[in-house]
């Protein structure tokens, strides 16, 4: 059976739980990760010696690395839907979930520290708020790519709305302004309605 290592707070994760609901993949996830613990033990830095989350253990294969872990278990299982059986489809898609991580996360991790992980009396507000005028600009990437498509890949929901929703929900649920992005909110109420999306992503931030 697959077997998932970490907790269901990080992104991260977040991204594989999400693509396993979709799939609908029988599997085991056992918490990992800050208060957790476990990434730092010999057994866990042996299966990825960065000791991050997520790891998983596909009956004897170890992946770690979010992004390819659901590249993996979209093309294992998903072929077709999540995993777009047009090369040019797959590539956009894939493109997207790098996007997600080589772009928005940039700014993103800060200001989601700066607001969530990091106490008030210890917050820098001019750090935060030059963050989220970062991502705002970088949100207007996004806005333009979905004026004309339902999905960031096209017609169909694929594996590169994940990364970049889960972080979209993140970006969506900090307590701070955001400005008027309608082709995105219209992706995101999309996103909403997907059962997978509303149980592994759409958590308390902590």
């Amino acid at each position: 059976m697959l077997k998932i290592w970490g907790r269901t707070s990080s992104v991260n994760v977040q991204k594989v739980m999400w693509a396993v609901a979709e799939m609908g993949l029988a599997h085991e996830r056992a918490d990992a990760g800050l208060h957790y613990g476990g990434v730092n033990e010999p057994w866990y830095r042996a299966m990825n010696p960065n000791g991050r989350v997520p790891v998983i253990d596909d009956n004897g294969f170890v992946l770690y690395e979010s992004n390819a872990i659901v590249r993996y278990l979209a093309a294992k299982h998903g072929t077709g839907t999540l995993w777009p059986a047009s090369p040019q489809v797959r590539a956009d898609a894939d493109r997207w979930m790098d996007w997600a991580t080589s772009t928005l996360t940039v700014p993103m991790t800060p200001l989601f520290w700066g607001m969530i992980r990091t106490s008030p009396e210890k917050r820098d507000p001019e750090a935060i708020e030059a963050e989220r005028l970062k991502t705002e600009g970088i949100m207007q990437i996004l806005d333009a790519r979905l004026a004309d498509r339902p999905y960031v890949a096209g017609d169909t929901f694929t594996m590169g709305d994940i990364p970049v929703g889960c972080l979209t929900y993140r970006w969506n649920a900090l307590p701070m302004p955001h400005g008027d992005f309608p082709n995105l909110q219209r992706w995101y109420e999309r996103l909403q309605e997907r059962p997978a999306f509303r149980t592994h992503v759409m958590l308390p931030l902590v």
